[in-house]
């Protein structure tokens, strides 16, 4: 997606360590334009009438979701970080070791949120070492229920996450997959896609 390629050029930042820096539009302040653009594309990439669910994970995808779900016209559910006091009854839980925060989470579904009959979109905002994504993955299969695909508004090109939910059959459609990046100039790399 040629406009979250540029996006990513003029206002991304190289960090070292791998780290792409996206807060200005992405994942803290978000672009609800942008994220509406995007949420169509993903509805082009996945035009499957089955879909009835969209799935993500606290808190960076939850914008995404949102906004893409209007173009599905079905609810989004969230696997949160930590247990509450608002979460009761029967629980999916599943361990994801987190890129980012260099930490391991368990992450938790209400029961009465996913069940067998579900045919669910899994959206979040990175695609790194694929720990997030294949967690949730594991929540879906726990329910009985069928992943229809995995839409990412940035993947990680040059790690191995993508390539691995690929080889294992999963339809993972990223918007923006980036090849390399150069902490020291700045630069980044884009894989060619096909529109």
């Amino acid at each position: 997606m040629q406009l979250l390629e540029e996006r990513i050029r003029r206002d991304g930042i190289v960090k070292p360590g791998n780290v792409l820096k996206v807060d200005g539009f992405l994942n803290h302040q978000m672009d609800v334009d942008l994220f509406n653009e995007m949420g169509k594309e993903l509805r082009r990439l996945f035009p499957s009438e089955q879909i009835n669910k969209i799935l993500t994970i606290e808190a960076s995808g939850i914008g995404i979701a949102c906004i893409a779900a209007q173009y599905f016209h079905v609810p989004v559910v969230f696997a949160k970080k930590s247990q509450s006091i608002n979460l009761d009854g029967e629980q999916y839980v599943t361990r994801i070791e987190s890129f980012t925060h260099k930490r391991v989470y368990d992450v938790i579904v209400s029961k009465k949120y996913l069940g067998a009959d579900d045919h669910v979109l899994i959206i979040d905002d990175f695609l790194a070492n694929g720990c997030a994504v294949a967690g949730l993955i594991d929540l879906v299969e726990n329910a009985g229920a069928t992943v229809e695909g995995v839409g990412i508004a940035i993947e990680k090109g040059f790690q191995e996450g993508g390539r691995t939910l690929r080889n294992k059959g999963v339809r993972v459609e990223s918007l923006a997959i980036v090849e390399a990046m150069n902490d020291e100039t700045g630069e980044i790399t884009f894989r060619s896609q096909k529109e």
